[in-house]
């Protein structure tokens, strides 16, 4: 099975569409697949569970499926979204001196996509 990890850093709601899009259909075509939210991307993390955001449905979507792996801690924490993140159950990943590492996703097979 292919895995992907897809590592949104883009903070433009039209650039996370694409991600959510791309997750749902590698996960449909059988890929194994995992999504980071990291950098700007993470300022968006209020707007994905507001329901007149154009975010919404797919990431609703994405999150039914088990697509999100989580969001950058130190990122959330900069961009003030970590307790949004918290309210929404969102993983805090600190891996890597804070942030998520893309190291342990290619240890464990993963390609690696970044947005």
């Amino acid at each position: 099975m292919k895995k992907s990890a897809l590592f949104a850093f883009n903070g433009d709601a039209m650039c996370f569409i694409h991600v959510l899009l791309n997750a749902l259909d590698l996960s449909e075509r059988g890929h194994e697949v995992r999504v980071v939210i990291e950098g700007a991307a993470t300022r968006l993390i209020p707007d994905l569970e507001d329901e007149s955001s154009p975010l919404f449905k797919l990431y609703t979507r994405a999150r039914e499926q088990g697509l999100i792996h989580g969001a950058c801690r130190a990122c959330a924490s900069k961009m003030g979204t970590a307790s949004s993140a918290e309210e929404q159950g969102l993983a805090l990943l600190d891996d890597m001196s804070g942030h998520p590492s893309m190291a342990r996703f290619m240890e464990e097979d993963y390609d690696i996509v970044t947005f």
